[in-house]
């Protein structure tokens, strides 16, 4: 099987720092964008998630009761006592 060159753009920055952590994994850049490919190629997909992880509304409302809650404790139930707590909880 013959080789060849594929060159690709990317920021000098990044491309410092995938040299630094791919060196101290034994790899140079060519050798992890190999291992890349191969993998993708093998699960016919990008081998990892690629997401925009934003919360659903259901956590922003959540999010957004405990900020208000932080701001007025007086919103909120607390507990000094774990079995207390787990008794409403389990209620």
């Amino acid at each position: 099987m013959s080789n060849v060159n594929v060159t690709i753009r990317m920021d000098e920055n990044l491309k410092k720092q995938a040299d630094t952590l791919f060196g101290e994994l034994g790899l140079n850049l060519s050798t992890a964008f190999n291992i890349f490919v191969r993998q993708a190629v093998r699960e016919q997909s990008i081998p990892f998630i690629i997401a925009n992880r934003q919360p659903n509304a259901e956590t922003l409302a959540a999010i957004e009761e405990v900020q208000k809650m932080k701001a007025d404790p007086s919103l909120g139930k607390s507990y000094t006592d774990v079995s207390q707590m787990m008794e409403d909880l389990l209620a």
